[in-house]
Parts: structure tokens; sequence; C-alpha cells
């Protein structure tokens, strides 16, 4: 009897001590984003979570449209790849129990033009392009208002469209344009609005060639997201914190500049 107490105490002991091992083992967090400057960005992040003892596991996604479904189904823990307003898009479209937890960075659209080295160059009546489609039209109109070029009913939002435009100080003919045509409108027209890819592919970027582009605080700021049920985890203070961190913020400018804008 007393050998197999003995043997008891010791599988008991031996079961304790591999339980305070699991439990003392880090916490990997796996975290997808898109190819480009939200993988690079949080590769830093991740360097900088290491070193506060958080483990960063990040997962890179060829289809980022696939990264919000992924989130919803537990197959990552963090997702950094797109702006607010698409977000809860997403998840009202999808019925996603996700939420954002804070802002990453932004990728502002800018003004670009071949005809004006600054806005006070801009003649009554001329002709720019912004994006036709809702979301890039609403986007452009806001920067505009913001530069004080048009303003529009306050209770469009970031639904604004033509027909909400209440005064228009220059008479500017507003062309709409497909986001892939806008580069090409640039011999034509006084200036375009273009996002940050477009104009990234067309070899523009906001920083050094843009008569004036978006502030880093937009709307369309990009964010940082989890599930719900795990928005209060220790592990998403610690990441936001990351994130948010003097290392990464120096990163961020000093690779891109201006042309990726940091909310925060």
């Amino acid at each position: 009897m007393k050998a197999r107490r003995f043997a008891t105490a010791v599988l008991l002991v031996a079961a304790s001590m591999v339980q305070h091992v699991q439990a003392a083992a880090p916490q990997v967090i796996k975290v997808g984003v898109s190819a480009g400057a939200h993988a690079e960005i949080m590769d830093e992040v991740r360097r900088v979570a290491a070193s506060r003892g958080l483990t960063l596991d990040v997962v890179v996604f060829d289809q980022p449209e696939r990264i919000d479904a992924a989130l919803a189904a537990k197959q990552i823990d963090a997702a950094s790849f797109e702006d607010e307003p698409r977000f809860e898009a997403q998840c009202k479209q999808h019925g996603f129990p996700l939420t954002s937890v804070a802002t990453t960075v932004t990728f502002p659209i800018a003004l670009y033009s071949r005809k004006l080295t600054n806005l006070g160059q801009l003649q009554r009546g001329a002709t720019i392009a912004i994006p036709n489609d809702r979301e890039g039209t609403a986007r452009a109109l806001i920067l505009l208002q913001n530069f004080t070029l048009l303003t529009f009913r306050d209770t469009a939002g970031l639904h604004a469209t033509l027909a909400d435009i209440t005064s228009n100080r220059l008479n500017l003919q507003i062309r709409q344009v497909p986001r892939a045509r806008l580069f090409d409108t640039l011999n034509s027209v006084a200036f375009a609005v273009i996002d940050s890819d477009d104009a990234a592919r067309a070899g523009l970027y906001p920083a050094r060639d843009s008569l004036g582009l978006e502030d880093a605080r937009s709307p369309y700021a990009n964010v940082l997201t989890v599930r719900d049920a795990e928005r209060t985890q220790p592990w998403v203070a610690q990441l936001v914190a990351a994130y948010h961190s003097d290392d990464v913020a120096h990163f961020i400018l000093t690779r891109y500049q201006d042309s990726v804008r940091r909310p925060w």
C-alpha cells in the first residue's frame, strides 16, 4: 500500500509540474495581415512585442478578403489590414462577431497634378477627377471639404455624393472616373484624387508628389481587430501597446515618411 501511495503521489506531483509548465509557456498570438506595409509594420510590432513578453505569429494573406472570416473562425487571433468603414461594413454584411480595438495606420488619398504646384494656382471652373465608386466619392469629397474647396450636407457623413454638395466656391467641374483610370486623367484635369494603392502602382507617393493629402486621423484610418469575446484579454492591450510604441512610430516615419500616416 505504501508503494502504491508513493507512486500516486509521484504522478500527482508530475501532473502538477506539467500544468505549471503549460501555464507558464508563452501564448502565441496569430495576427492576420495583408502583404506590403501592413506586414512590414507588423513584423516591427512583433519585434517590440517579443521584447515585452508577447509572442506574435504574423500570418500574411494573399487574399485579404479572407482575413475577417479567418478571424471569426478562430484561425487567427487578431487582424490588421482594413479601414474602419470597410471593417464595419464587412461585419454588418456577414455577421462577424468582431470589434476594433485600436487604430493602426492611414494610407492617405491625395491630390495629384501635372499642371499645378500648389492649390493656390487652381482656377475657377477647373475640372478635377475623383473616384466614381461610392466609398471613393465620399472619401474624396471629405478631402475636398477639408481643403475648403467645397462643402456638403453634414447629414451625408461618410456617404456623401455629388448631390450632397452645398457649396463649390470655385465652381469646380467634378468628373467621376473609375479608380484604375484616374492616373490617366492627369494630362487633362487640374488634379485628380487618387488613393494610395493606385498612386503607388503609378509610381506616385503622397508625401513626395501630392498637392495635399488626407489627415492621419481620417475616418478611414485602418484598425486592429479581434473577436468580441476576447477584446478584454490581457494580450490585446499588450498588442495595442506594442503597435503604438515609440519604436514602431519611428519605423513608420523612417520607412514611409508621410506616405503612410500614424493616427495615434
